[in-house]
């Protein structure tokens, strides 16, 4: 079932795809966050890493919970959108190098994932709340709650140090484009070429 499947008729229909959805990403998030931890090289992101997994357990916990008041099976149903955020990560993790860039990324990706949880979990909480789904709606609220925590922690950590420090790092070229970027500054200072 699609966002726009002839299977969702009402916004009951569309409440339950959505908690679906995010039931989906949670799980997916759950298994990309330990490789995200060992990538990076900052111990404060590190540790901002773990405590995102561990939430990330207590959210599905609740998620579970929604399930059970709503007398649901807890199920996913794929996302492509969480499954693009991850592999895009992955895919910008493979091509940087440099530790402190690889930082720098590993928190955009991560933000990026926050801000969809964070759209999904406002959106879930204003539904539930107008279907009635009052306890439901709690739940959901709590981890919207923590998700803009966590995405506050991580803007914290960019701007205070990680951002920084990737900006910091000089470009890595071959030594014959420096040699030969330098050779090009001396002859066009007029300076004879030595030897």
């Amino acid at each position: 079932m699609g966002w726009f499947s002839s299977d969702i008729k009402t916004v009951d229909d569309l409440f339950l795809h959505t908690l679906q959805d995010i039931y989906y990403a949670e799980h997916r998030i759950e298994k990309a966050l330990p490789d995200m931890i060992d990538k990076a090289s900052d111990a404060e992101l590190k540790k901002g890493f773990r405590a995102h997994l561990s939430q990330t357990k207590g959210q599905i916990k609740r998620l579970d919970q929604a399930f059970k008041k709503l007398k649901q099976k807890p199920k996913g149903t794929k996302c492509p959108a969480i499954d693009g955020i991850i592999d895009e990560a992955n895919e910008i993790a493979r091509e940087v190098a440099d530790k402190m860039v690889l930082n720098a990324a590993l928190i955009a990706a991560a933000q990026a994932v926050e801000h969809y949880e964070i759209t999904r979990y406002g959106t879930l909480a204003a539904w539930a709340k107008l279907l009635g789904y009052d306890d439901v709606a709690r739940l959901l609220s709590a981890n919207l709650k923590e998700e803009k925590a966590t995405d506050k922690k991580l803007n914290g950590i960019a701007k205070r140090k990680i951002n920084k420090k990737a900006l910091a790092r000089k470009p890595r070229r071959p030594d014959a484009v420096e040699r030969a970027e330098n050779a090009a500054l001396v002859a066009a200072a007029g300076v004879p070429a030595l030897g």
